[in-house]
């Protein structure tokens, strides 16, 4: 026992070494010394630890030390210098999930520019508007949240992308609770914003949303990565990863951008297609209908040209199918082919969608028209309850269309442009 402790208190004091060695290192080139002329100082320093190590050393330089984020920025391009620009490679994990471009290691990339944000520069500023609550420092403020409204990209991957393969596993845990406080987080951002665009004196209600939102922020990344990531991984298969991984950039990434395309080592069964070989396409057959006869890929090409986002839901509720226009108004992945639409909304609208479905496979309700302003569109989205001929509910058809440019449509127009 007295050697495990000997050993925890040397590592503590290696620790304390090296972080004291990244100082002097910063404190150098702040002063103007060249990078080249730190290097060999640095390599002292880090020793032979990891990237991880490495980066909580700079986080605790930010934190316990107060060296300013550009400080520690320079130290980071100083250490990217000595490894020719990468780091990750020296220290490329055999864990799919370390390597850069998996769906994770991008989360795990987000989080930490989350932390860094809101726990050293929305704190920071959030001091600095208690002592002075100026037009400067509110300012700040909102270009803050500005940036952390980028959570939301985070979040829609989760819950669009993540949360759909889980729940074919049965576990829908997270999408019933998580994404219950994605929106609440997202609401509590917003909110703050609105309280300093609007601001009326009243600091301490300010200085309490700033605080809630931080504490949210933070409480939402340790469920994540202590309790989310770790069963997703152990449940999840490769090819389930890769796809995620593929379909990300649809949503678009918080903050920073994964670093790399992630490739998994992939050995080919015997006889198997090779990569660079073309599948058979769907699209070579035809598809005849009352009124004509398409092809497959001219039906697609149909749906995805207009101007409107049609989504299909079968007689059970289940997605079916959904449009794949250039600019989609709200996000759509194929993860959410053959999940229920009950899935697909966040638990505060779910009672919504469960009613109108009652009516539309009741017979007393054929259409439901919503209207919402979002971003600089205005959108509408209308409900089709989808019958046979004998009347019979097949499904519902969504339909929704940004509406902006028609409301302000006027007077008539008989000529080309």
């Amino acid at each position: 026992m007295s050697e495990m402790i000997n050993n925890r208190e040397q590592q503590a004091k290696t620790a304390s070494e090296r972080q004291q060695l990244l100082k002097d290192i910063i404190h150098e080139l702040h002063q103007g010394a060249p990078e080249e002329e730190v290097r060999e100082r640095f390599k002292q320093a880090v020793g032979h630890i990891s990237v991880a190590e490495i980066s909580q050393l700079e986080e605790a330089l930010m934190k316990e030390d107060g060296i300013p984020v550009s400080e520690v920025q320079r130290l980071c391009s100083v250490h990217a210098s000595i490894f020719d620009g990468s780091i990750d490679e020296i220290h490329r994990s055999d864990r799919p999930e370390e390597q850069p471009g998996h769906p994770i290691h991008t989360f795990k990339l987000e989080n930490k520019e989350l932390e860094w944000l809101v726990q050293f520069k929305i704190e920071l500023h959030l001091e600095q508007f208690q002592k002075d609550d100026s037009k400067d420092h509110i300012f700040k403020l909102i270009e803050d949240l500005n940036l952390l409204l980028d959570v939301d990209k985070h979040y829609s991957r989760k819950e669009n992308l993540l949360f759909p393969y889980l729940e074919q596993y049965g576990i829908t845990g997270p999408s019933k609770v998580m994404w219950g406080v994605d929106d609440k987080i997202r609401r509590i951002i917003k909110d703050t914003r609105e309280q300093l665009f609007a601001y009326n004196g009243d600091k301490q209600a300010v200085i309490a949303s700033l605080k809630l939102a931080i504490q949210e922020v933070i409480q939402m990344i340790t469920k994540e990565e202590n309790i989310l990531f770790p069963m997703a991984l152990e449940t999840l298969t490769e090819d389930e990863w890769l796809k995620i991984a593929q379909e990300s950039a649809e949503i678009g990434f918080c903050l920073i951008a994964p670093t790399a395309e992630w490739k998994p080592t992939r050995h080919p069964l015997e006889g198997a297609p090779s990569e660079g070989d073309e599948p058979s396409p769907a699209s070579d057959g035809f598809i005849r209908l009352e009124t004509g006869i398409l092809s497959v890929k001219q039906l697609e090409l149909m749906m995805n040209h207009l101007p409107v986002d049609i989504t299909f839901i079968d007689q059970d509720d289940v997605v079916r199918y959904f449009s794949h226009g250039k600019e989609r108004i709200f996000a759509r992945t194929k993860a959410v082919i053959g999940r229920t639409v009950q899935n697909c909304h966040p638990p505060q609208s779910v009672h919504v969608v469960n009613q109108l479905l009652e009516e539309f496979k009741a017979g007393t309700k054929d259409v439901e028209d919503f209207w919402i302003p979002f971003q600089d569109k205005f959108v509408l989205i209308r409900y089709f309850a989808v019958r046979d001929d004998a009347g019979t509910y097949q499904g519902t058809l969504e339909f929704t269309q940004n509406i902006a440019p028609i409301r302000e449509l006027d007077g008539q127009k008989r000529i080309l442009s």
